[in-house]
């Protein structure tokens, strides 16, 4: 059940991985390029910081899976391998993979592109595979139970046996 539940938190990450990341990516490089961020009160403004906490808001989720040994490492591991398996693709293809990137021409898809172009997601990725690689997060909470018929034995104790 729990591989299960990490599936479906597979897709909830890429979905706030493409969504929430790749808008807050495309909004924050155009508050940077345009705006510019250098005054405090750029940040005092609540039209510049929801982009950044679009990012700390994917970037939170992402780390809660990643450290918790009770989820799943699908849950990290299935988008890791998409990002990684992208970021191949990229390297054959060029720009040719860049047409696969869904709902093009919208803001989502502009920072989800260039994060992918940039590397930044195959650095995401490989740190997103790690949890697949740890036997602790495969296993349940089965805990071991330690036979103590050597140490201690009940009918001696009793006096059952002569």
């Amino acid at each position: 059940m729990r591989h299960v539940i990490g599936f479906f938190l597979a897709l909830a990450v890429s979905a706030a991985l493409f969504f929430g990341a790749g808008w807050g990516s495309s909004r924050f490089s155009g508050l940077q390029s345009g705006q510019g961020l250098r005054s405090a009160t750029a940040w005092t403004s609540l039209h510049n910081v929801i982009p950044l906490a679009a990012l700390v808001g994917t970037a939170l989720l992402l780390g809660i899976l990643l450290v918790v040994r009770r989820v799943s490492a699908l849950a990290t591991g299935l988008p890791g391998l998409a990002l990684i398996g992208w970021s191949a693709l990229i390297l054959l293809r060029g720009s040719h993979a860049l047409t696969y990137v869904p709902m093009s021409g919208s803001r989502y898809a502009a920072g989800f592109s260039a994060m992918l172009s940039s590397g930044v997601l195959l650095l995401l990725g490989v740190a997103m595979i790690i949890p697949i690689f740890t036997p602790s997060r495969w296993r349940g909470n089965v805990q071991e139970v330690e036979d103590y018929s050597e140490d201690f034995e009940t009918e001696k104790a009793l006096g059952l046996v002569p």
